[in-house]
């Protein structure tokens, strides 16, 4: 990655969406960006900065490492708009969506407008980028005559499924009506609703999140810029699609968005236990890692019958879960001793990156499923909810995991059998070959004459050439 060496730096204000699996590529590539020559502005929500403080993973400053590096990179916090505290709150997730979606703006529009009033480091805000899921930023863009980029953080199918909602929904008349197998959007090849986007499976297809993701694609379809956490080649016909079919925006495959800045930000917002010790006790390949994210809520239901499946397997496994082993049923501990560890918090790559690991039973959130490609482990794919069960699909069709099931699907008696499978058997031995060919394209795609590689230079070349041209005009 190439650092800028320019004098007059354009001004990014970047508006990142406060849960994990947001916030880490958001971090990313802000560093991408900082490196590639612009005065970042990073934003987050007061609320987010404070849980960030009582993790005690990454202290009052995120990019700290990277601004000591050269980077220019700023921390702003904003509210997120909600009136009453999260630990007041009887909904807290839905009420804090609600407030980041409509209620956050006003907030960013005051930091713009503070900032192009110009205090003793402040300069005028010359591009917003923003999370795709907000519903305001090119609005706000247009008020302030600036461009907005998007940024997307899941793959291009999940983005390609949001900009054509209306070919998915049922027609008015029949909001109620289930969702059949779907063959007519662009790019995507036919895909069974099981594989759909969680969101399409409510009651009604006219849901409030389905309405707040219309808006937000109203917003999308507007920008100047779609920057795509993916890989053009993993994804290959979607991309191809949008590209032809995108109404305004220049669509751009950036992925995968990873730690480029060699470990000067850290993103985790819990504390990560370090068990490279017990790790280094293990032979090669015999660990199966196991972690469902930072949001996902799994069933007693389920984690019994996981739980099971590991047993009857007999394999050793690092598990994550952040409420601790008493999530566990009775008895698990005990007829699990000196095979296994649970952890509540870990730093994910590094386990990934271990010689001893050899799986992953995944919930298959993007982050994770990249992740897991990137170090070459393949995976048991359990996807839960919002995007998981599409990036199953994706992960299976490119064979570099299993599908065992999803909520309320998985058996303990089949979960066994896939562990066994992938970790030992002729299957694992076929998975983890697919795995190493796509670990390569991803390796490939952000190399100096790679892909994303090639896509973040075109991006950055045309957006200073707007703001130029911009200038000129002015």
């Amino acid at each position: 990655m190439e650092e800028y060496s320019g004098e007059v730096k354009p001004h990014a204000l970047f508006v990142a969406i406060p849960f994990q699996g947001h916030f880490t590529p958001s971090a990313n590539l802000a560093v991408l960006l900082a490196a590639r020559g612009f005065i970042v502005t990073f934003v987050t929500t007061e609320a987010f900065h404070q849980q960030i403080l009582a993790s005690s993973v990454t202290g009052a400053d995120v990019f700290a490492g990277a601004r000591s590096r050269g980077l220019d990179i700023r921390h702003e916090l904003v509210s997120d708009g909600r009136l009453q505290s999260p630990a007041k709150d009887e909904r807290p997730l839905h009420n804090l969506a609600f407030s980041l979606l409509h209620l956050m703006s006003p907030h960013v529009e005051q930091l713009i407008m503070k900032l192009s009033a110009g205090g003793d480091r402040d300069t005028p805000v010359d591009v917003l980028v923003a999370d795709s899921y907000f519903v305001w930023p090119s609005t706000l863009a247009k008020r302030f005559g600036i461009p907005y980029v998007s940024f997307w953080t899941e793959p291009a199918l999940v983005f390609s499924l949001f900009y054509h909602l209306p070919l998915l929904l049922p027609p008015p008349e029949d909001r109620t009506a289930t969702i059949t197998r779907v063959g007519r959007i662009p790019g995507v090849p036919a895909i069974e609703p099981r594989d759909l986007v969680s969101f399409f499976h409510t009651p009604e297809s006219s849901s409030l999140t389905l309405q707040m993701i219309g808006k937000a694609f109203e917003e999308a379809k507007a920008a100047d810029f779609v920057l795509c956490n993916t890989v053009e080649e993993l994804e290959a016909g979607t991309v191809a699609a949008l590209q032809e079919y995108y109404s305004g925006a220049r669509f751009y495959s950036i992925g995968p968005i990873t730690d480029f800045s060699g470990g000067a930000i850290s993103t985790s917002i819990f504390p990560a236990s370090d068990s490279s010790r017990w790790l280094d006790a293990m032979p090669p390949r015999s660990v199966l890692y196991i972690s469902f994210g930072s949001a996902v809520q799994v069933s007693k239901r389920d984690l019994n019958e996981i739980a099971g499946g590991v047993l009857s397997s007999g394999v050793r496994f690092l598990w994550v879960l952040r409420h601790g082993s008493e999530q566990l049923p009775e008895g698990f501990e005990e007829a699990s001793r000196g095979r296994g560890l649970v952890v509540p918090w870990c730093r994910q790559r590094e386990v990934l990156l271990h010689p001893a690991v050899g799986g992953f039973l995944t919930h298959c959130g993007w982050n994770s499923v990249l992740e897991s490609m990137w170090c070459g482990v393949p995976m048991l794919c359990f996807p839960q909810a919002a995007d998981q069960p599409t990036n199953r699909k994706l992960v299976v069709e490119v064979r570099a995991g299993i599908d065992i099931g999803g909520a309320g699907e998985v058996v303990r008696a089949e979960v066994a059998k896939a562990i066994d499978g992938l970790m030992g058997g002729e299957v694992g031995g076929e998975v983890r070959r697919e795995m190493e060919r796509v670990r390569k394209v991803l390796v490939s795609a952000v190399a100096p004459d790679g892909s994303s590689s090639r896509n973040i230079t075109r991006f950055v070349e045309e957006l200073t050439r707007d703001l130029s041209e911009k200038k000129i005009r002015s």
